[in-house]
């Protein structure tokens, strides 16, 4: 069974993007123009130094924050033309999301924190997609079990199966593996790659780990609000290399 059907066009696109908070002598500019589109059934990491816009830029394709102006869709709907109540709609039935803290209620088990997004549209899990989702994850044995009883690394599993159970047209994930040790965020991240491979999900990761961006198909680069580079069919050493370049000139300049 497939997340995706065969739609055509990009799962997410924004043209000519900005983000500006404040202003005059206290004003940032975050995001800088950004045109990017985002196949469907692939795998993008977004990496960039701190300051570089990379969070910003995740929070305003996924919905989460509105563009100062640009234009963003998700599948063929524009995301700036949507009252609040479409909008709010659109992030729970179209979006998931995996955070760095997990984001699950203490006082649900795992079988209710996985369901959560669809108790709140009022509906039932598909049964076979909830078994696939539950199984890809490896969580059958630990459905009733509440988060203060599981692991990082399976608090985590969980958040993945939540974000996958609305069967979304794209998974934003920040940093999904920065509070787990090497061997959980590994399998994480397996599993992410695995949901793109098996199921033709489309996920969007935020990170400053190369090791992690290396599971991606496509890794974009943004350097001050703008996207200034990308590399298709990363390694963690090819990512390393290239991350040296864009930083070089901002280490001439600081030293200048």
């Amino acid at each position: 069974m497939s997340v995706q059907e065969t739609v055509a066009g990009p799962a997410v696109q924004a043209t000519d993007l900005w983000k500006v908070y404040g202003s005059g002598e206290t004003q940032v500019i975050a995001l800088r123009g950004v045109t990017i589109s985002l196949e469907r059934g692939r795998f993008t990491a977004i990496m960039g130094p701190s300051g570089s816009g990379k969070s910003t830029l995740m929070h305003c394709l996924a919905g989460l924050d509105t563009a100062t102006r640009g234009e963003i869709r998700i599948g063929a709907t524009p995301l700036t033309r949507l009252s609040d109540n479409a909008l709010t709609e659109l992030r729970r039935d179209k979006v998931g999301f995996i955070f760095q803290q997990f984001n699950l209620l203490p006082a649900l088990t795992a079988h209710e924190n996985i369901v959560l997004p669809l108790a709140i549209a009022g509906r039932k899990p598909d049964p076979a997609w909830y078994d696939t989702v539950v199984d890809a994850v490896g969580l059958r044995d630990r459905l009733s079990h509440k988060p203060s009883q599981l692991s990082g690394g399976q608090q985590q599993r969980v958040a993945c199966a939540r974000a996958m159970i609305t069967q979304p047209e794209v998974i934003f994930a920040d940093e999904p593996t920065g509070n787990l040790d090497s061997r959980s965020g590994a399998e994480i991240l397996a599993f992410l790659q695995r949901s793109v491979r098996e199921h033709g999900q489309t996920i969007v990761m935020v990170t400053h780990d190369p090791v992690a961006a290396s599971h991606a198909d496509r890794v974009v680069f943004l350097a001050d609000g703008q996207i200034v580079d990308e590399l298709h069919a990363p390694t963690a050493d090819t990512i390393l290399d290239r991350i040296k370049k864009l930083e070089a000139p901002r280490a001439e300049e600081g030293a200048a």
